[in-house]
């Protein structure tokens, strides 16, 4: 049957409706999907091409080149110097292992450091190369060219590695640099991105370590174009990297080489200071140890060997090394008293050979006693009872405080390893540290250098120039990084009576140059150049009863490491002074004998700005100095790695 007419219009107006609905739909879809189409490939068009390029350009650094180092003279201490090495990538080489083989037939691989880059072959990349052998000549480097056919994969290539001339004279100050390691990486908060480059070498210690920022530099980037594998297809561009500063010390390479020498075969450390500057002239710690074998990974052995010398060569025993100051102490109590008011110049203090406090002996390093003491003579014959006494009447804290002011107990800033702040002691930090209360008897041994006293060769330095120019001299070993001058260490005037520091220097050059001074024997004869000084013996334990009833009652008796140490203290020209020396030779006895001889020379060295003319020693020891001197390996600081003998 047919629909009417009416049914049938009506069905058309609703099917014209829904068209027209649907219509509209599709032309906003479509508006819709046209918008996102343009937001995407025209605002959102340089992003999206951005990260396309990301895909296909990688970002590489440029590691910088490390500054330089020199000393105050402008003679190179660090440097770097052209690297022969060879590397190998992995897909370029096929069958490694026969590589490796024949390349061993032209140069001599450490099996130890073989291992390692094997290792690093199998963790990185195939096509990152990897380092198989340094340091090589010339002469290997061309066999490694000649033969390169046989040898797919294999690339010499030239770079830059530290490489330290003065080797064992400056190792402990300038220290030396190593590749970086995990524990480098997991010690730094926001590691720079450069270490991550392999092999990139960073300070492990002394002037290398602590300024490593500054030496460092900062890395350059290339941008290079890699295929879908991550292979280098070209070079787009590159911004260079910008070299570290370059740093001056205050330290003379030729001092600094003498004074090595001259502690040569023992266990000792000597630091020469300006006393007008605060200038490090030279720090010396014996024995030491070639620090060019660290550059590229010490062998074991090697470290081995280092770690088990019972005289600690990795130590720097000049500013890490702490001992009890001994008699070279006895400047603080006299000063700390005649500040205080409780004593004199004159006035006298019977020495019988010891002294008798809370009912136990306190003896004086001579028995028999030195009878009748004022301050010029305890100084110069360094007796104990005395300083019991001014102990007594001073007090640890005046005590205490003098040191302090003086430079001892203080932690210097200079950029070396493991600087020491040694110990002055006071009533409170025995409470603090020891759990008990201060006695009497601390008191005593403290005034005479002995007990919780710790001092450093770097700090007794300092208290002996301060001491000479009555200045609160502050020791300086940069002088000068990218050409800029850094602050000088004169101080400030110390506030002290200058006629008490007349006293003390006085008693000093009377212990050097007076008959029954404790360091007579160690003088120096030409006028313009006598110095001033105070010996000491820090005892490093007592001698037990059942030892003396078996005889052992000297230093030369007994084991080395149970032997006091030997110290001096100084400072020259006396009526001028220009410089303070201070020497500790551990367990070596007595420091008139033993330390007193090296800081004198040292102080001659110094002064004369050469090896010190015989004229400027007594006349019956200038054969057996002559025959000394001639032993002594000096360098050329033009060829310092060519040592010469001076006969």
């Amino acid at each position: 049957m047919r629909r009417a007419t009416k049914d049938t219009e009506e069905s058309q107006r609703r099917i014209s409706r829904r068209a027209l609905l649907l219509g509209v739909s599709q032309l906003g879809f479509a508006g819709v999907l046209a918008a996102r189409m343009r937001y995407l490939q025209v605002d959102e068009a340089d992003q999206f091409r951005l990260l396309a390029d990301e895909n296909r350009i990688n970002i590489r650094l440029l590691p910088p080149v490390r500054g330089l180092i020199y000393d105050r003279n402008g003679v190179p201490l660090a440097v770097n110097e052209q690297n022969y090495r060879v590397t190998i990538v992995k897909e370029d080489a096929g069958d490694v292992d026969a590589v490796i083989e024949r390349l061993s037939k032209l140069i001599s691989f450490d099996p130890e450091e073989l291992e390692k880059s094997r290792k690093e072959i199998d963790e990185r990349s195939p096509f990152v190369p990897v380092t198989l052998a340094d340091r090589l000549s010339w002469k290997q480097v061309a066999e490694v060219a000649v033969n390169a056919p046989a040898l797919p994969g294999v690339t010499p290539e030239v770079g830059l590695t530290r490489y330290y001339p003065w080797d064992t004279d400056f190792a402990h100050i300038v220290g030396y640099v190593g590749p970086v390691s995990d524990y480098d990486l997991k010690r730094l908060e926001d590691p720079d991105p450069v270490l991550q480059i392999p092999r990139f070498q960073i300070g492990k210690s002394g002037i290398e370590a602590k300024l490593e920022k500054s030496l460092r530099g900062k890395a350059g980037i290339k941008r290079i174009e890699v295929n879908a594998i991550g292979r280098v297809i070209r070079e787009l561009d590159r911004k260079e990297s910008t070299p570290g500063a370059n740093i001056q010390v205050t330290i003379d390479s030729a001092l600094q080489n003498y004074v090595q020498e001259r502690l040569k075969g023992e266990s000792a450390a000597a630091v020469v200071i300006d006393t007008q500057t605060g200038d490090l002239l030279a720090v010396g710690s014996s024995p030491a140890f070639d620090p060019n074998k660290f550059v590229t990974g010490i062998s074991v052995p090697d470290y081995k060997a280092l770690l088990d010398n019972e005289r600690r060569p990795l130590a720097n025993k000049a500013v890490q090394g702490t001992y009890p100051p001994g008699s070279t102490f006895k400047m603080v109590t006299a000063l700390a008293a005649l500040e205080a008011g409780v004593v004199t110049p004159e006035e006298t203090v019977l020495c019988k050979g010891f002294i008798e406090v809370g009912g136990r002996r306190f003896h004086c390093w001579k028995r028999a006693g030195h009878g009748q003491m004022d301050l010029h003579n305890s100084i110069r014959q360094s007796c104990d009872v005395y300083y019991y006494e001014m102990a007594q009447r001073a007090g640890i804290e005046k005590i205490t405080a003098m040191a302090n002011r003086l430079g001892l107990g203080q932690h210097f800033p200079i950029p070396m390893s493991a600087v020491a702040e040694g110990l002055t002691p006071t009533k409170d930090w025995k409470r603090r540290k020891k759990g008990a209360d201060w006695v009497i008897g601390d008191s005593l041994n403290s005034a005479i250098g002995q007990g919780f006293v710790l001092a450093s060769p770097l700090q007794l330095a300092v208290m002996s120039a301060r001491l000479a120019s009555g200045r609160s001299v502050t020791p300086r070993l940069i002088k000068s990084m990218n050409g800029q001058e850094t602050p000088l260490g004169a101080g400030e005037p110390l506030g002290l009576n200058e006629n008490h520091l007349r006293q003390i220097r006085k008693a000093m050059f009377d212990v050097s140059n007076s008959k029954r001074g404790t360091a007579f024997r160690a003088r120096i004869v030409e006028d313009g150049f006598r110095l001033a000084g105070k010996t000491g013996t820090s005892q490093v334990r007592n001698i037990t009863k059942a030892e003396r009833a078996r005889g052992v009652i000297r230093n030369r008796d007994l084991p080395w490491k149970r032997r006091d140490h030997a110290l001096f203290v100084s400072f020259a020209p006396f009526d001028n002074p220009r410089i303070a020396v201070s020497v500790v030779v551990e367990h070596g006895g007595g420091g008139s004998t033993v330390a007193a001889p090296i800081a004198r020379d040292i102080v001659l060295r110094t002064l004369y700005g050469k090896l010190p003319p015989l004229e400027a020693y007594p006349k019956k020891d200038r054969w057996r100095i002559r025959q000394e001197q001639e032993k002594l390996s000096l360098r050329d600081p033009a060829k310092p790695s060519e040592g010469q003998d001076r006969a």
